[in-house]
């Protein structure tokens, strides 16, 4: 079966324009006008973003995404209304693992972004659950394509990381975690729009905010296709810091998992010698001077030297 996206709303006219804003985009959408039909569709379809509202008569669009969540796990879900409701959010959120909550009206564009997202992570769960690495990487690829300046960047990650992993002598089955995980440590910025991910001035608050979650949005990805724990470790501890300071948890020291101190190394080193929208690359030895006094504060300590040992050898 192919992948569908399926709207529900008892309202036809939402469901008319709804159709209309994603045919203009060449995505053809199922519809529904009742929460009986949608279950009825989920029968029948591979439903990868069921989009519901909330306030229906029967049962509320927050029930059907509960009866969702059992009957196709890896549905990925969004729920509206029309009107904020933080109660409502937060049970969606807590309850049903609502992938995003949209208050009705909404703003077309937006919408088209949320529901492609939602697509992207469906069809990464997918990859992952199948064991499919091609697909795996061309989706990390194109996700990478929303930030041109880390195109590339999650393979050369993967390659800095593995050269260190076995310098330290570790096993071929942690080299393949850490080889995964590497590949997909960003792939919770599926939840980051454009506009954040290429912004070139001081991010504000809110926009740190959703910078700051995507760790857990990507251990949530990782969870649902059924990885390991190192690979999970990965993608959700690659952003902490040695001395404590990072996120998103504050884990301390050797508290983070060595895999993900492992990648964080591998990891900062090719975002400095690569070119940003605010700054030029940095040389690589310029770059290991950098990473030499991030030593016990940024990181371990011991691997920045794994590293720095392997790098000049390389050069040597």
């Amino acid at each position: 079966m192919a992948e569908e996206i399926l709207f529900v709303d008892d309202e036809e006219y939402i469901l008319d324009i709804a159709s209309q804003i994603f045919a203009e985009r060449g995505l053809e959408i199922l519809t529904s006008s009742s929460p009986a039909d949608a279950l009825e569709k989920l029968k029948r379809h591979e439903i990868a973003v069921l989009v519901s509202d909330n306030h229906m008569p029967g049962m509320r669009g927050i029930d059907l995404l509960s009866r969702v969540k059992v009957i196709s796990p890896d549905t990925v879900k969004i729920l509206m209304t029309g009107f904020a409701d933080l109660e409502t959010a937060l049970e969606a959120i807590n309850r049903v693992e609502v992938y995003r909550f949209l208050v009705k009206p909404w703003e077309n564009s937006q919408l088209v972004a949320i529901v492609e997202e939602a697509l992207e992570k469906y069809r990464l769960v997918k990859s992952i659950l199948r064991g499919d690495e091609n697909t795996m990487r061309s989706l990390v690829h194109a996700l990478e394509l929303k930030d041109p300046y880390t195109r590339g960047h999650s393979e050369r990650v993967a390659n800095y990381a593995i050269m260190i992993a076995r310098n330290m002598g570790l096993n071929e089955e942690v080299l393949a975690a850490i080889r995964y995980g590497s590949w997909l440590h960003d792939c919770g910025k599926i939840g980051v729009s454009e506009n954040i991910l290429n912004n070139e001035g001081p991010l504000d608050d809110a926009e740190v905010h959703v910078i700051r979650n995507h760790p857990l949005w990507g251990a949530d990805v990782a969870r649902k296709g059924r990885l390991s724990r190192s690979i999970v470790n990965i993608i959700l501890s690659h952003h902490e810091r040695y001395d404590g300071k990072g996120y998103p948890a504050g884990l301390i020291g050797v508290e983070i998992p060595l895999e993900a101190r492992i990648v964080s190394v591998a990891d900062i080193y090719d975002a400095l010698t690569t070119e940003r929208p605010y700054r030029m690359a940095y040389t690589s030895e310029r770059a290991l001077e950098m990473l030499d006094s991030m030593r016990g504060n940024v990181l371990d300590p011991a691997l920045v030297e794994y590293f720095s040992s392997a790098m000049k050898e390389m050069y040597a």
